[in-house]
């Protein structure tokens, strides 16, 4: 029932149908080259043609066991031993050049001048995200962004005139050990001189059943905050980018019933003195991932304890993420009007206070009744 990559790369494309059932956004994000990308729960009600074998593959292979087993009935039906990870693994493991690094760092400022760096450079200027005698922590989850988000900071590290220092930090919320070989092989092809530090936290949340992602990612930036302050940092750097800061806005007016954004940067609730920023504030996504299949580089996914543990029924269907409906939504959106993703994001920058029925600041709410009279009376 089983297959490995390596057998995988043996057949001829034209005898199997490769089905992709992860969630949706990570497939998306993370995309297998000639895939197709169904739910569990629609692969197993939809008809393929029955001279071909189907492979399925999954995040860690686990929910595509479930799946390939029940398609046995009708097909012959494998799932990919180790899911997308070990599909990563063995892209990693091609040999790369002497000066591969090298490569990938001219590629930033060169060939994704434009599209990466100048936007880079753009937001740490615009926002004032670095700052004489800054100490910043580059927070990597092992994904694409945070790892671009390092190989600018190392370049910006080099060509900036203000005196900062960085450190380059990984937290390890309780990966698998494949995941985090990944992350550890591509810190080291990149050159990036990453500092590892472990927490239990996919162990505490794990049988947490209201608001486990939000929980989870709450707890995750205390670690960060409170390991970055111990080494002496200021700021901790993440690699939200501007697709993230559209989406979120569409999110919380669509599903929170207001107008909020995510912010460049922002001050620290529970932790003195330190600040959070956001140095890819203002580059694409569509540009992160076509830099990294230029550089042929691989990543990691969500790498989530619950996706990895959930093969039964109620996991066979994609996950309904809130932010992958947004990008749908913008996807169609942009058919009608192209500059549709600009006019969000300058939505919020362009907020007439006199314009809204209320808002609220730290200390009160105010409502345009509140002044409406005095105003006609002037």
């Amino acid at each position: 029932m089983k297959i490995s990559v390596e057998q995988l790369k043996q057949l001829n494309k034209e005898e199997y149908i490769l089905i992709d059932i992860r969630d949706a956004e990570e497939a998306f994000k993370n995309p297998i080259e000639n895939s197709i990308v169904l739910s569990g729960e629609s692969v197993l009600s939809k008809e393929f043609d029955s001279t071909k074998k189907i492979i399925v593959v999954c995040a860690q292979g686990y929910v595509s066991d479930v799946v390939a087993q029940k398609l046995q009935e009708k097909y012959e039906a494998y799932s990919v031993d180790g899911g997308y990870v070990s599909i990563v693994m063995d892209k990693m493991n091609t040999n790369v050049s002497d000066d591969f690094c090298a490569q990938v760092e001219r590629s930033i400022i060169k060939t994704y001048r434009r599209k990466i760096w100048s936007k880079f450079t753009k937001a740490i200027r615009d926002y004032e995200l670095v700052k004489k005698g800054d100490c910043i922590a580059v927070c990597i989850s092992g994904g694409k962004d945070s790892m671009l988000m390092a190989k600018c900071f190392q370049e910006l590290h080099k060509h900036s005139p203000v005196h900062f220092d960085v450190k380059y930090i990984v937290m390890d919320p309780g990966y698998s050990k494949e995941n985090r070989e990944v992350i550890e092989k591509n810190a080291k092809k990149l050159n990036i001189p990453i500092e590892i530090f472990e927490s239990d936290i996919f162990d505490n949340v794990f049988n947490i059943e209201k608001n486990p992602c939000y929980i989870c990612a709450r707890m995750r930036r205390g670690h960060l905050y409170n390991y970055a302050k111990n080494l002496g940092c200021n700021k901790i750097a993440l690699g939200h980018h501007y697709d993230d800061v559209i989406e979120t806005i569409l999110m919380s007016m669509l599903y929170g019933g207001q107008i909020q954004t995510m912010m460049p940067k922002l001050h620290s609730n529970n932790f003195k003195g330190m600040e959070v920023i956001r140095p890819l504030y203002l580059i694409h996504e569509d540009d992160i991932k076509i830099w990294a299949k230029h550089n042929n580089l691989y990543f990691i996914q969500c790498a989530c304890k619950f996706t990895q543990a959930c093969a039964n029924e109620t996991c066979l269907t994609q996950s309904k993420s809130k932010r992958l409906e947004m990008k749908n939504l913008i996807k169609e959106l942009k058919k009608v009007n192209p500059f549709v993703e600009q006019n969000i994001f300058k939505s919020v920058e362009n907020v007439s206070l006199k314009t809204v029925i209320a808002y609220k600041d730290d200390h009160a709410r105010h409502h345009f009744l509140d002044t409406y009279d005095e105003e006609g009376n002037e």
